[in-house]
């Protein structure tokens, strides 16, 4: 088993951080062949998902939407005033699982990992662990 962590920038309240190369570059090195990769993010105002890493107004409209979805105006009760964040968050998740073959995340031609800040700009980790099967 291999695991370890790394480090994302946000310099933005909220927008989605494409970790796929970073991401990739962690199994790379682990040298695993074949396996499952575990993404995990501890952090309670911000989430991970995989969608479409070629154009990038896909992100932009992912943010719009939930802006929509969750009204930042609302007057939730979090004393921190970042309600919406955690909502987000929640909606996106907190792990990813990806498989592994010939030593390459297995994503669809058009997927990216993506880091999805709602309570930026901030300083992140991301753990990962992969699990070889081979």
């Amino acid at each position: 088993m291999h695991k370890g962590k790394f480090t994302v920038h946000t310099n933005r309240h909220m927008h989605l951080v494409d970790i796929t190369s970073e991401v990739q570059s962690q199994i790379s090195q682990a040298g695993v062949e074949e396996g499952i990769c575990y993404l995990f993010n501890p952090h309670t105002t911000a989430g991970l998902t995989i969608n479409e890493g070629a154009d990038p107004d896909v992100r932009t409209d992912i943010v719009e939407g939930l802006r929509e979805i969750i009204p930042l105006d609302h007057p939730f009760k979090h004393r921190e005033g970042n309600s919406p964040s955690h909502i987000m968050a929640s909606l996106m998740g907190a792990s990813l699982t990806i498989m592994v073959s010939s030593k390459i995340l297995q994503l669809g031609t058009w997927q990216a990992i993506y880091f999805c800040e709602f309570d930026g700009p901030r300083t992140r980790n991301i753990h990962w662990q992969i699990l070889a099967t081979n």
